[in-house]
């Protein structure tokens, strides 16, 4: 079926000698895979490598099959296009990582449109903003509520957070509860947006003690889930 759909691009692969195998993040269908052939090759085609590249916002024509099959795309144009994400190095590198906590986190073949939305406004938000050093550990939390697990709000006044179960608790009941100035940090940041998100201060010790949090409840909730390899260029970044 001909669709016309906004897209996010996940991640671009070459593959053979001049093809890209492409998956994005689709308004009207979820996660889907796309087969550019011979676009590293050609000058004159419809289609330029550099439209591919992670996170940019994308307007699509595609034939969609569904069933995790390998579609085709027909026409693509850059939408909302970015001012600072693909430039900035700094920023260059959160979007290594975002994206490829994306394509280890997002399984779903099917509409998740509230989630869409949610990756386009923040992504609109990374490029627009200055201070960036905790933005990751904002977006990832806040991505949990689409991915399912997001940490249970009704009883946060507790002093122990459950990172197995996803709830705040009077004590720890496993190897996987955290407490003291971690459940706080939790605590402020499910209590913020991206545009107070400045008021949170952190150095960089409680800032990579929090992502290795994040990191670990990921991997509870998620079958299969590996930790990025660009983490340690983030990492790097911001210490």
């Amino acid at each position: 079926m001909l669709i016309k759909t906004k897209a996010i691009v996940i991640s671009a692969l070459k593959y053979a000698e001049a093809d890209l195998i492409v998956k994005a993040y689709t308004l009207s269908d979820g996660l889907c895979t796309y087969m550019l052939k011979g676009i590293l090759k050609s000058r004159k085609g419809k289609f330029k490598a550099s439209m591919f590249q992670s996170l940019t916002q994308l307007e699509i024509v595609a034939n969609h099959r569904g069933g995790g099959k390998i579609e085709y795309l027909k026409e693509a144009k850059v939408i909302g296009n970015y001012q600072s994400l693909h430039t900035h190095p700094v920023k260059l590198s959160m979007v290594m990582f975002l994206a490829e906590m994306l394509r280890n986190a997002i399984r779903e073949e099917e509409r998740n449109e509230p989630m869409f939305h949610y990756l386009e406004y923040s992504f609109q938000v990374l490029d627009t903003s200055d201070k960036i050093a905790n933005f990751h550990l904002l977006f990832l939390l806040k991505l949990t509520k689409y991915l399912g697990f997001q940490p249970e709000m009704g009883i946060k006044d507790l002093p122990v957070f459950n990172l197995l179960d996803g709830v705040f608790q009077d004590f720890s009941s496993n190897d996987y509860c955290i407490e003291g100035k971690n459940v706080d940090l939790l605590k402020s940041l499910l209590g913020t947006d991206f545009d107070a998100l400045e008021a949170i201060k952190m150095n960089q010790s409680s800032r990579n003690d929090f992502l290795n949090i994040l990191l670990l409840y990921y991997e509870l909730h998620i079958e299969g889930f590996r930790k990025p390899k660009s983490l340690s260029v983030l990492k790097e970044i911001f210490g």
